[in-house]
């Protein structure tokens, strides 16, 4: 676990961080994002003491920064920037071998990975292994430096915009390969960008920063539903989570009060609840709100003794999803089932709301007016 602790950081008469504290998790990918200026390369830069606070302190897993030898720490830690940092002069196994190499590790060992590493970022170690930095693309060089940086299995990886550079398609390419490592891997990477989709896409918890200061540090979805205040949400962009609708969930769009009836009630009841209520279908539930089924009024309809009691009808074969499940799936479920409505529940089967295809217009259709509001105000 990395840890800031009142962190200051002043360059002359010039504060660049304020009183900063925060927490990065062992295993989180975290990325800082903000304007040129606020502070987030120089937060990165005194993980690894390249940059000293002026007041605060920096712990990793509970002990000083300050009281690690440097040249130790710097090692121990991998690190990635934009211009690469590749010795011009070397091989491409030879600058991704050169730190194993210095602390002696077992020559056989530091080829298996280098090797291993090489395919792992998308390049064919047979192919690659013996070109010069500039005999490789830009992306290429970028690949090279991703692996160099997990060549020690270091616990922490820092990477300063390193593909910032890039052609889109690279860099979409390049931050998949990190998001496949860190799958693998399980590395706390602190990662600095200006680009909130490249944020969103790779983050587990994002840090917006502005002015030295940090306006709002979590999960992207959160950030996306809920932004700290007027400059993090024109930050992000207000339409943005349209770019992600993974993150748009069953509970931000179902409606919470779903009609609803008892098992027990007569069926020429449930005809009056629908009618009234302008439905075409109730769910049944029990007094703990338990989904036992659905009556539709397709199924009331013909039938010509309505005495009956809607469990004597009700389907129990009930199609649901949880709070969890994306637009995306939702979206898929209905194509694919042809239904008008699902039913939100719990993992213990608690009817918490339900999705209608009326719902699901409502809520693009609310995405395309906001759309409409952006471009023409």
């Amino acid at each position: 676990m990395i840890v800031f602790e009142n962190v200051t950081k002043s360059f002359k008469d010039h504060q660049v961080l304020s009183n900063i504290s925060f927490q990065i998790k062992k295993g989180d990918l975290v990325a800082f994002i903000g304007e040129s200026g606020c502070g987030k390369t120089t937060t990165l830069k005194m993980i690894n003491r390249l940059v000293k606070p002026t007041s605060g302190r920096i712990l990793i897993n509970g002990d000083s920064i300050e009281t690690k030898d440097i040249i130790k720490l710097r090692r121990s830690m991998g690190y990635v920037i934009q211009q690469t940092g590749l010795f011009p002069h070397m091989t491409v196994e030879e600058n991704i071998e050169i730190i194993p190499r210095s602390e002696k590790r077992d020559l056989e060992e530091i080829h298996k990975k280098t090797l291993e590493l090489m395919e792992m970022v998308g390049l064919d170690p047979e192919e690659f292994s013996d070109r010069y930095p500039t005999e490789l693309s830009g992306g290429q060089q970028q690949r090279v430096g991703v692996a160099r940086a997990f060549a020690i299995d270091p616990e922490i990886i820092l990477m300063d915009e390193p593909f910032s550079a890039l052609d889109p398609i690279t860099r979409s390419g390049l931050q998949d390969e990190v998001l496949n490592l860190q799958s693998q891997f399980k590395k706390t990477i602190v990662f600095v960008t200006h680009d909130m989709d490249e944020a969103i896409k790779i983050a587990d918890k994002i840090c917006i920063m502005k002015d030295g200061v940090i306006l709002q540090y979590d999960t992207p979805e959160n950030i996306l539903k809920n932004p700290a205040n007027a400059f993090v949400q024109e930050f992000v962009g207000k339409n943005r989570i349209w770019t992600s609708p993974e993150y748009i969930k069953a509970s931000d769009i179902m409606i919470t009060t779903p009609v609803t009836c008892s098992e027990t009630l007569p069926l020429l009841r449930c005809r009056e609840k629908m009618r009234t209520s302008n439905v075409d279908s109730l769910m049944v539930t029990d007094k703990s709100r338990r989904l036992l089924g659905i009556i539709s009024a397709k199924q009331v309809q013909p039938l010509s003794d309505l005495s009956l009691e809607a469990r004597s009808i009700m389907g129990t074969d009930v199609l649901k999803v949880s709070p969890d499940n994306n637009i995306i799936d939702i979206l898929k479920i209905i194509e694919e089932n042809q239904v008008s409505g699902i039913p939100v529940t719990s993992d213990d089967n608690i009817l918490l709301g339900l999705i209608t295809k009326s719902s699901l217009v409502t809520t693009l259709s609310q995405q395309y007016i906001d759309t409409q509001e952006v471009m023409f105000s």
